[in-house]
């Protein structure tokens, strides 16, 4: 199988500012999770605390907040998690779906998808 990693852009809430930052493709994680220390850096703070299931079937409690994230020429604003050093950057379902693009499992690429409105 092996695993896809990308390099995504994330900005500050007046874009004025961003980061890069290379995550993992997860289809099977609903939410980007994004290293704390560069949400802070950017100014992005937190709007709530939840609680999530990882692999093995522990439950983990994890700060979240909104962020634009970009790949390739399209930008979004997406929920994120402030990872925590424990936790590897991960790029969720969510954000690939409002980005508008998915992973092709033969070459291992990130594919513009149509978007639906319906």
């Amino acid at each position: 199988m092996g695993f896809t990693y990308v390099k995504i852009r994330v900005y500050s809430v007046d874009l004025a500012r961003w980061e890069d930052v290379e995550v993992l493709v997860d289809s099977g994680a609903l939410f980007t999770s994004i290293p704390r220390p560069v949400l802070e850096r950017l100014g992005l703070k937190p709007i709530a605390r939840r609680r999530f299931r990882v692999y093995g079937g522990g439950v983990i409690e994890r700060d979240v907040g909104g962020a634009v994230v970009e790949y390739g020429e399209r930008r979004a604003v997406v929920p994120v998690v402030f990872g925590e050093p424990e936790d590897i950057p991960v790029l969720g379902a969510t954000t690939l779906e409002s980005l508008g693009y998915q992973l092709d499992p033969v070459s291992k690429e990130l594919k513009p998808i149509e978007l639906l409105m319906i």
